[in-house]
């Protein structure tokens, strides 16, 4: 066997080890270390995302427990983050940080002011708050730094006014812009908003009334795909940002208790679409196979059409790729499909093991963490296609994190313990398994 094959037939736990600290590397570059702030993308000139913040205050204890960093300099990066998010200016002025405790969805990487005029972001803010809570978890013990820690999370958790956020309305409100008030949609139908009514629920200080959840299961609708009956989503990463911190298995809501399934096992089953998905290839797109999948939000090649093989295509740019109503272009996010392991390994370890050894797993541009589409190259099988040239927070955090949940289990561990999450799960009327 030549080397370079022996090289690539490491052991799945060693292969898991490089991509998920490639992800947690991102974060380390990525974030102003004076400040806290996380960019939303590698793209030069890119703003802070909450979201990335959020996560990277989710990873930096998965970094100490793996060490690759040590437990004071996560703490000191968690510390300055907490610090900036609290200082940073709450107010209905459109260059403000944000507003009743919500944070505009991106924000200067310097300044921390609101940029590109984003939205008051509902559930940006709900990811940052998980991130606050899993810090002030892992950041326990019995000193001057730690102990700020826990009460900057407290007090930035307390400040959030979900209430607010209902806008006269039993579902929450999608966001706010402080030029035209709220905006029209609400967080209605199945979607990542799951975390965002279970932390609602459990504030101390401006909880969500309990019927509101019920509000958002009234518009949950169970379909049947390919002879498997769940609760729908199209693309990926609906099915696992809430379980980034929450560990679903065995708990069950009215809903899923109706019904004999669980969240968890509804994202397996989704998973488990996406392959068959792939292996049927409805539209011969190059690259889908069992060991070929992952449809997500991302980037793509577009937006554009061109020919290829003769067929006229159509390529998106940024879209919610999903299967298998679409849309779909081509485009793949194994990195999507890297952070459904926890689900499925038994079809997403195979698949790792494939982007290993044709070697496309390596490099900044790495194809487990960023989107790349084979049929943009037409019949060259020399051309690897159009390859995402960013790499974007959102999707490296779930990396990172879902990795754990599968390797250890240490972010559902730590979070199962936090009041908040508890309360809510509670007061969403989750029974069973470990609550």
């Amino acid at each position: 066997m030549a080397m370079d094959a022996i090289a690539r037939d490491i052991a799945f736990d060693t292969l898991l080890d490089d991509i998920q600290f490639r992800s947690f590397a991102y974060f380390l570059g990525a974030t102003n270390v004076g400040n806290g702030l996380v960019a939303d993308s590698s793209r030069p000139g890119s703003p802070a995302s909450i979201a990335a913040v959020g996560l990277a205050l989710s990873i930096w204890p998965v970094g100490v427990e793996r060490n690759w960093m040590a437990r004071a300099a996560a703490g000191a990066r968690t510390l300055t983050a907490l610090r900036f998010l609290w200082r940073a200016p709450q107010g209905p002025e459109p260059d403000a940080s944000g507003y009743k405790g919500f944070f505009y969805h991106f924000l200067d990487m310097e300044t921390g002011r609101r940029a590109w005029k984003s939205e008051l972001s509902t559930i940006d803010t709900a990811l940052l708050m998980a991130g606050v809570l899993a810090a002030a978890r892992y950041f326990d013990r019995d000193d001057e730094a730690e102990a700020e820690i826990r009460n900057l999370a407290d007090a930035l958790y307390r400040r959030v006014d979900w209430r607010w956020a209902l806008d006269g309305g039993a579902t929450v409100s999608h966001g706010w812009r402080p030029e035209r008030g709220f905006l029209r949609y609400r967080w209605e139908g199945y979607n990542e908003a799951l975390i965002l009514y279970i932390l609602g629920l459990g504030s101390p200080s401006f909880p969500l009334p309990p019927e509101s959840y019920r509000a958002w299961l009234s518009t949950l609708r169970w379909r049947r795909v390919y002879g498997q009956e769940l609760l729908y989503a199209g693309p990926l990463f609906v099915h696992q940002l809430s379980h980034l911190w929450i560990d679903f298995r065995g708990i069950a809501d009215e809903f899923m208790r109706a019904r004999r399934f669980d969240y968890f096992e509804n994202s397996r089953a989704a998973v488990y679409l996406q392959r068959d998905y792939a292996i049927r290839n409805p539209k011969g797109f190059r690259g889908y196979h069992a060991e070929g999948w992952g449809f997500s939000a991302g980037d793509g090649p577009g937006p554009s059409r061109r020919t290829v093989a003769g067929v006229r295509q159509r390529f998106y740019g940024y879209a919610a790729r999903g299967v298998p109503y679409g849309p779909d272009d081509g485009t793949l996010s194994p990195w999507a499909a890297v952070a459904s392991l926890p689900f499925a390994p038994q079809i997403v370890e195979p698949l790792v093991r494939h982007y290993h050894r044709s070697g496309t797993g390596e490099g900044e541009r790495c194809r487990f963490t960023a989107s790349f589409n084979p049929t943009w190259a037409g019949m060259d099988d020399a051309d690897p296609g159009w390859v995402s040239p960013a790499l974007v927070s959102v999707n490296q955090g779930p990396v990172v994190l879902m990795i754990e949940n599968h390797r250890s289990g240490f972010p559902w561990r730590l979070m199962r313990e936090a009041p908040a999450i508890v309360a809510g799960l509670r007061q969403a009327g989750f029974t069973g398994g470990w609550l």
